[in-house]
């Protein structure tokens, strides 16, 4: 029985081209797609803003210039970094985050050449607010449908984001194909090519020989297939048949990718860098690049302070109804972990006639006796996590992030739960992605602080500012975020 199976799915050659010209007038779609939507988007919110506020429609056109202007610096660098492949077009999540920064960086890169320019004065400020929002979120939008019509339209074959051909051990390929379900990713399997037992036993020479024979067979066949890629499953320690198939491979005019194995599967980061002249395989990115460090601090800085001077009543009060409620501080401190595991004194109102921050903390339950009557209210309203805020100005935590816990919480979890530490790569937060779904409160199994756990890494690893205000709005509207407090 032959060893290379060639698939049935494998189109002719009118077809291939056929698929190919419809991904490439698609990918083109979607950068045209950016270009009308954000022109659109400066023509409508112009309008709309113009005619609410001196009841004309302004100059449409310099609203229009203005949109062109930014429409050509994002798609540009869309272009540049590849963005309208349309193998970034199966989820909608990657594109968040690049769109939210790439618009930020534009509208900041545009206000300072107006600026230098002098011509700010030509735009009213309140547009450009309206504008940056109502733009970014058409962009997001239009991402959104961009990624629905790619998925179907891979999903009923009509294009491949990827053709591809597979080489390696038997054993390797049947499971990329069982686990990794290819098609469902765009990607289509054109054929693939099983090496015999002669080019993976034997001295290196035999096996040198073996695979020259196999590969010289076969590569006529996988060039008529024409696939844009040629995978190589097998061993990375197997290093003469790895760098045997490169060779010859490369006589092929198609992309080579070696799978360096299923444990990257758990690094959606990682990605092939250099530092110089040492090429290394990244597995894990920074939490937060210097870029994202910088916006969410100043997010930080401005909200806390706003929210300080704005609910100064408020905690006024808060602090007058504890103190008369029963004896003991206003404040409650505690130590808990921060960034990289730093220790900080928590600020929190005093919800207990107890306590406690040494190396035994009991935590509150359901009907708690020691909670008081006006902390019963401050924990089931979230009032008690105010004073969090001047946390929050010193820098010692963020608006948003994993919730700190107790020295003591901590020192027994980090021991039952995997990447439980991984939760300190950023600064605590005082609301988070866990508390917002209602994944909160007493955590007296392993199996809750597992839970709470995977929300927090998954907020690490989807952090964007976007993400950030609606995790702040859910906190204040959402009764999942109110649910186990106690």
């Amino acid at each position: 029985m032959s060893h290379t199976l060639i698939s049935r799915h494998g189109a002719v050659a009118s077809q291939r081209r056929r698929k190919r010209l419809i991904g490439e007038l698609l990918s083109v779609a979607i950068a045209i797609g950016d270009v009308l939507c954000i022109v659109a988007m400066a023509a409508i919110s112009g309008v709309a803003y113009h005619q609410f506020v001196y009841g004309g429609p302004g100059d449409v056109y310099s609203y229009m210039r203005l949109g062109g202007v930014i429409a050509t610096v994002v798609v540009i660098s869309n272009l540049f970094r590849g963005e309208y492949q349309l193998g970034n077009f199966l989820s909608v999540a990657p594109h968040t985050r690049r769109t939210l920064q790439l618009w930020n960086i534009t509208f900041v890169g545009l206000l300072i050449v107006a600026f230098i320019g002098k011509v700010t004065d030509d735009y009213s400020r309140g547009w450009l607010l309206l504008y940056f929002t109502t733009g970014l979120a058409a962009l997001l939008t239009q991402r959104l449908v961009a990624v629905q019509l790619v998925r179907h339209y891979t999903g009923s074959h009509v294009i491949a984001t990827k053709r591809i051909f597979l080489i390696g051990n038997a054993g390797e390929i049947e499971r990329f194909l069982a686990e990794q379900k290819p098609r469902r990713g765009g990607i289509e399997i054109v054929g693939c090519r099983f090496l015999s037992a002669a080019v993976q036993s034997g001295s290196v020479s035999e096996r040198q020989r073996a695979l020259t024979r196999e590969l010289e067979a076969v590569i006529p066949s996988i060039r008529q297939l024409e696939p844009d890629a040629v995978f190589i499953l097998t061993s990375w320690a197997d290093q003469s048949v790895v760098e045997g198939c490169i060779e010859m491979l490369l006589t092929l005019p198609a992309e080579i990718h070696l799978l360096p194995g299923y444990t990257l599967d758990k690094y959606s980061n990682a990605r092939l860098t250099r530092l110089g002249p040492i090429a290394s395989l990244q597995l894990v990115r920074l939490p937060l690049s210097r870029f994202e460090l910088l916006q969410k601090r100043l997010f930080d800085i401005v909200l806390s302070a706003v929210g300080l001077v704005l609910l100064a009543p408020l905690l006024a009060a808060i602090a007058v109804l504890i103190k008369l409620d029963s004896p003991g501080p206003v404040f409650f401190f505690q130590r808990r972990y921060g960034f990289n595991q730093q220790p900080f004194r928590i600020f929190k109102f005093r919800t207990m006639t107890t306590l406690d921050d040494g190396p035994v903390v009991r935590q509150a339950t359901q009907g708690d006796a020691r909670i008081t009557r006006v902390g019963r209210w401050l924990r089931a309203t979230n009032l008690d996590e105010l004073p969090q805020l001047i946390n929050v100005l010193k820098g010692e935590m963020s608006l948003v992030g994993p919730r700190p816990h107790a020295l003591a919480h901590n020192r027994e979890y980090e021991h039952v739960i995997a990447r439980y530490a991984s939760r300190h790569n950023v600064k605590p937060g005082i609301t988070g992605w866990a508390q917002v779904h209602g994944v909160r409160g007493e955590t007296d199994t392993p199996d809750k602080m597992q839970k709470r756990v995977e929300y927090d890494l998954f907020y690490i690893e989807h952090w964007s500012l976007s993400r950030d205000f609606l995790i702040l709005l859910w906190t204040v509207i959402s009764p999942k975020a109110y649910r186990n407090a106690h």
